[in-house]
Order: structure tokens, then sequence, then C-alpha cells
């Protein structure tokens, strides 16, 4: 494999422009349904109450849905789980006089409606969970503060390391990946819980990952002279490093499509989310990150620009043919 992409001479930066457009054909439909829909919450976020049912034979969802309507239980969520058999149910009671986080009314009007669409006896409940709604507030405002602290912690951590140009960058291409992959969930209907926002998280560390490592061999890359230009020597570290991120992401691909599959329900939807992940995490580690910076440092030089600047002219920029860039 490091063979194979040893010699590449990709010019990234120059299809730069068509990334920009494949970016935009997803985003702006995305973000409409996305405002449109919205995000199905799961009552981690939401607040109420899950019912786990295992059924001696399969359910008619549309005849539970009306079963629970009748006894009180208004809006619930019906998803299969495994079989058709197996079902999860979501839902708040709405009884007069029953709170509406009270498990135990919710789960009494449950089996009500229950045994009257299955039977009483042909149906087990396998488990019962219950979140209130000051605590699914609570868990949704924390993942949230938790994607924010991440993009100021790799601000400063770039900062730190290479400098605030580098930073900025970074967080643009890493938003673009948060923003996308929140589209994805939107679009595939995923409910959002702890599992997906784990998920989420993940993307952001892998996409955050990759881009260092791009952005340490352009500043190795300049330091030792090997381009004349910007645009050159961002294709020259991209393609460098092209060979490790065909390994290491075809064995995540790999792994995430093995749990995709055999994982079961609970780890699905973590694992659909990490596979789209590695794609736009790749996509704009390539694309979105390396263009930022090079916008950047076109407006706000800085020591890498200089160094380029000093070595194009004393001459003694060792690097080949420029790349060309559109």
């Amino acid at each position: 494999m490091r063979k194979l992409f040893s010699n590449t001479q990709i010019d990234f930066v120059g299809v730069r422009r068509y990334a920009y457009m494949l970016t935009a054909l997803f985003f702006i439909p995305g973000i409409v349904l996305l405002m449109r829909r919205g995000l199905n919450y799961s009552i981690e976020f939401t607040g109420g109450t899950l019912v786990q049912v295992q059924a001696v034979a399969p359910a008619d969802a549309a005849a539970v849905r009306s079963a629970l309507d009748a006894v009180g239980v208004l809006g619930a969520e019906i998803q299969s789980f495994g079989s058709a058999a197996e079902f999860i149910i979501r839902a708040r009671t709405a009884k007069q006089g029953s709170s509406a986080d009270d498990t135990e009314a919710t789960t009494r009007a449950v089996r009500q409606a229950l045994d009257h669409v299955l039977g009483a006896g042909q149906y087990t409940i396998v488990r019962t969970e219950a979140v209130g709604p000051k605590v699914g507030g609570e868990l949704r405002q924390k993942a949230l503060l938790a994607i924010f602290l991440s993009f100021f912690f790799i601000l400063a951590y770039l900062a730190f390391r290479f400098e605030w140009r580098f930073g900025v960058a970074a967080i643009a291409a890493t938003a673009h990946d948060v923003l996308g992959t929140v589209i994805y969930i939107s679009l595939m209907h995923f409910e959002v819980s702890l599992v997906v926002v784990g998920g989420v998280l993940s993307v952001l560390g892998l996409s955050l990952n990759e881009t260092i490592i791009i952005f340490d061999r352009v500043r190795e890359n300049a330091r030792r002279g090997m381009a004349r230009d910007f645009p050159s020597l961002l294709n020259r570290s991209i393609n460098e490093t092209l060979p490790r991120t065909v390994l290491t992401h075809g064995t995540s691909l790999s792994t995430l499509l093995t749990l995709a599959i055999f994982g079961g329900e609970v780890i699905r939807p973590f694992a659909l989310v990490m596979f789209f992940g590695v794609f736009t995490g790749i996509f704009s580690s390539m694309y979105i990150a390396p263009s930022v910076l090079m916008w950047i440092e076109q407006r706000w030089p800085g020591p890498v620009a200089h160094q380029l600047k000093a070595k194009k002219g004393s001459g003694v920029a060792r690097s080949g043919r420029a790349q060309p860039v559109a």
C-alpha cells in the first residue's frame, strides 16, 4: 500500500472548487431538511419512558399505536428491535392525574394497550427505562458544551503547537465535519442518543487527527524548503501522507462495517455515524483545511509563508514542478 501511493502527484488544491461544489450540493439541501425536520432526540434528551417488548408473534405497529392512544399514551414512538416480534415503545403517559414522567403509570398504560392488541401472556416486557425532562435537558446542554469546548481546546492546542492560522483552518474543517454528520443523522432519521453523540465526538477527534498530521507535514516541508509556493507545499504534504490515510482509514472502515452489520441495534447507529465520519473527515482534511489555511496565509502571511518567500527569493527551494492551481 505504501508503494502504491508513494509517488502520487494529485492536485488537491487545484480541484478545490469542485470540492466546494460537492460540499454545497450536500449542505444546502441538508440544512434545509434539518431546519424543517429537526433531530429525533431519544428520551435521554427529551425525558420519558422506554419500554422494550418481546412478543410471541410479530406485532402491527399501527395497531399498537392506536391502542396506546386509546389508553392515553399519545404520540408514542414504536421501533422494531432486532426482529418483527421485538420492539421498543418510547412515550409519556397523558392520563389525567398522572405525572408526565411517571414511569409506573406509563408502564401500566402500555401493558393495558398490549393486553388489548396482543393478548395477555403473549408478550414480555424486557426492560423499562425512565429519564426526567430536567435530566434530558441537562444532557443535551452538556453534549453541546462538550462540542464547543472541544473547538476551543483545538484552537488553543494548534495555536501552541503551530500557530493560530493552523488552528482556525482546523476549526473550519472540524466544524464542517460536525455539521455534515448532524445533517447525515437527520437524513437517516437516526435517534439522537448518547451513543450517537459519542459517535459525533469521535468523528471530531478523527478529523482533527488527520488534519494535524497533514499540517505537521506542511510545517516540516516548509522548513526543509521542499516547495516554492504555498499550493505546491500543500499538495506535496497531502500526497506524502496519503499512504497513511488509506491504510489507517481503510482499517477503520472495515471495522465499522463489521460493527454495523453484526453489532446489533444499539451499536449500529454509532457505527454508521462513524462510517460516514471517516469519509467526511478525510475530505475536510484534504480539501477544506488546506484551502482555508492557504486563504488565511495569503491575506495574513505567517512564518510558513515567510519561509516560502525567503526560499523562493534565495533560489534554494528544492521542489520540482509546481502543481497547477485552479
